[in-house]
């Protein structure tokens, strides 16, 4: 047992002190293990953030766009139309009988009051000779009733006679007035079937169809009549044309147009629009339209194809874009157009169908960015990305 004083003891043995460098690599080593753990948590953080980011990103699409080529503005609107008589009628017998004979056939030109055909009608001469025949005999009814009456009028100022022989004899007296005048109605009826008898040309045109021959049976019956000759009327055409709604300022009446025909080419007939339906046609969105054409010489044929110009007002302007860039819904027709990084669904209204490509009269720009291939799940107000 060592034995000393308390000061020699702490002298022998001194109190453990922990270094300064165990220290320090203690603070390294726990700054070192925080900065890692920071590190891993930000990093993970990160990822989540860059991953949200990306996929939100790639839920955008992305879409193809162009823009609309101004159409050089057509001078002329060109539609097709068919040319037609500005009268066009059948001819029909008003009398019965069997046809005598004809005197124009198909090709024919004629002026009205012309004879085209008589009718034999022996059963209505027979008719005629005893209508007339009646009225001869209630006119002379008439003469002795008339000279009875004035008798009778005379004697019964002598009282020869009574009052009701002096109104009998002037009551038959009236009676065959009337009898009279109904035989005449009837020998005029039986005159103007007569006259019917000779088919007339109702008015100037040229003869398309002879449907009938000599000996035929004609029937002026009402439910199946006899048409004789078919006619129509070629010195004026009528051409009635469909506009579509967005050019239907172009049919203004008084506006001129243009035919052209194939088989005259490089050669324009001049006509003029007289009037239109007013109205504008629901299952085609048209406006019926007539432009008469002079034909004095009888050059245009009814039932011709031709082309009709229409000048167009001069504010109307269009764009062209491709036929995939236009949406068909129940709204009409409509574009996607991308306009402050979003897409807007714009509706348009179409002029000329060129096949491949489409022209805009209303609704477009030319400095539009249009859409090409459109979604058909597209609505307006969808974030999009314009592909580079």
């Amino acid at each position: 047992m060592t034995n000393g004083t308390p000061e020699q003891l702490q002298e022998l043995n001194p109190p453990t002190r922990p270094s300064i460098l165990g220290v320090a690599l203690t603070l390294v080593a726990g700054v070192l293990a925080a900065g890692v753990i920071y590190y891993g948590i930000e990093s993970r953080v990160s990822a989540e953030s860059r991953l949200a980011a990306s996929t939100e990103q790639a839920a955008v699409p992305t879409v193809s766009v162009i823009r609309p080529q101004k159409a050089a503005r057509a001078q002329d609107l060109v539609l097709p139309g068919t040319t037609l008589a500005f009268i066009d009628s059948p001819v029909y017998a008003r009398t019965n009988g069997y046809l005598k004979r004809w005197y124009y056939d198909i090709g024919a030109r004629v002026t009205a009051g012309d004879l085209l055909a008589e009718i034999e009608t022996p059963e209505l001469d027979q008719q005629l000779q005893q209508a007339r025949a009646d009225l001869a005999i209630s006119q002379a009814n008439l003469n002795l009733s008339t000279i009875t009456a004035d008798r009778m009028v005379n004697l019964l100022k002598t009282r020869s006679v009574s009052t009701q022989e002096r109104d009998n004899a002037v009551n038959g007296n009236a009676a065959s007035q009337a009898t009279v005048q109904s035989n005449a109605a009837n020998v005029a009826r039986l005159e103007q079937l007569q006259a019917y008898e000779k088919v007339i040309a109702p008015f100037d045109g040229v003869i398309t169809a002879r449907a009938t021959d000599i000996g035929a049976l004609i029937d002026a019956g009402a439910n199946a009549p006899t048409q004789l000759f078919h006619m129509a009327a070629i010195y004026k055409l009528r051409v009635y044309v469909p506009i579509p709604e967005v050019y239907a300022r172009a049919a203004r009446p008084s506006v001129t147009a243009e035919l052209t025909l194939d088989e005259f080419p490089g050669r324009q007939f001049h006509g003029t629009v007289v009037r239109d339906s007013d109205s504008i046609d629901l299952s085609s969105r048209t406006l019926l339209t007539e432009v008469d054409v002079d034909n004095p010489s009888g050059t245009l044929m009814p039932g011709a194809y031709v082309q009709v110009h229409f000048h167009l007002p001069g504010d109307v302007h269009a764009v062209i874009v491709p036929v995939n860039t236009v949406l068909f819904r129940k709204e009409g027709l409509q574009v996607g157009v991308v306009r402050n990084g979003k897409a807007e669904l714009v509706s348009v209204t179409a002029g000329h169908d060129y096949g491949d490509s489409m022209e805009i009269i209303v609704g477009l720009h030319p400095d539009d960015q249009v859409i090409v291939n459109p979604s058909d799940s597209l609505e307006s107000g969808t974030p999009v990305h314009i592909a580079q």
